[in-house]
């Protein structure tokens, strides 16, 4: 079972996906265990859970003690030799992609650190193994966005959670360059726009190999608008 900490300031938001959908069925099957942990928990009395920058300069930084505080613990819970990935969620990080997704789908536990504000205290990398990731060129207002794509995309992988063939066949599978096919259903004809007549003849190795050809063109496409 892979088991997830999510580290937060706002675990509201996450409690749609582990209740809905494939993420909240891998979790009822004993796939998946997803933990959510209140930053603001680990605050100690007055503490704030940001503060201002060293140095001046607009925004707030998530301060190093209450995360220190929330990784102590979930770190000394955990088995010492479990296989494990602490993931930071910044701009600055590298982007996630889906060999990363497959990666750690075969962990034991990942935990996910949801940045906020201007971010977080540089510090934190120094004292622990974090891997850095985004999800692109822009900025978004935390890090509890990315967390909830990576959630989403790991625990997917997962054996049992969705149809084996599904997941064999998907864009990026093992590290594939190319993209799924274009997919259609009934009716076969609306609004002028008809399904393509290979789909409808039968032939099943006419229509693998117009899926195929399809996906390559997909890719190809994507690669020339990059």
């Amino acid at each position: 079972m892979l088991t997830v900490d999510v580290i937060t300031l706002f675990p509201e938001m996450f409690a749609p996906a582990i209740g809905l959908s494939i993420v909240g069925r891998a979790v009822e099957r004993g796939l998946a265990s997803v933990r959510l942990h209140n930053l603001l928990d680990y605050c100690e009395g007055s503490e704030r859970a940001d503060d201002s920058p060293y140095g001046g300069g607009p925004g707030m930084v998530l301060r190093l003690e209450p995360l220190a505080r929330a990784l102590d613990l979930v770190l000394a819970a955990a088995p010492p030799a479990e296989r494990r990935v602490l993931v930071l969620t910044a701009p600055s990080g590298k982007r996630f992609a889906q060999p990363d997704a497959e990666r750690f789908a075969g962990l034991d536990r990942l935990v996910l650190i949801c940045g906020h504000y201007e971010g977080v205290d540089e510090r934190l990398g120094a004292l622990y193994p974090l891997e850095e990731f985004s999800l692109g060129d822009f900025v978004l207002t935390g890090g509890e966005i990315p967390s909830l794509a990576i959630l989403d995309a790991t625990v997917r992988l997962l054996e049992g959670a969705i149809n084996p063939e599904s997941a064999a066949g998907e864009s990026f599978a093992r590290g594939s360059c190319e993209l799924d096919y274009p997919a259609y259903t009934r009716p076969p004809r609306f609004r002028g726009v008809q399904v393509p007549d290979v789909l409808l003849s039968g032939d099943h190795a006419k229509i693998a190999a117009w899926r195929r050809e399809e996906s390559r063109r997909r890719a190809a496409r994507r690669r020339d608008a990059q």
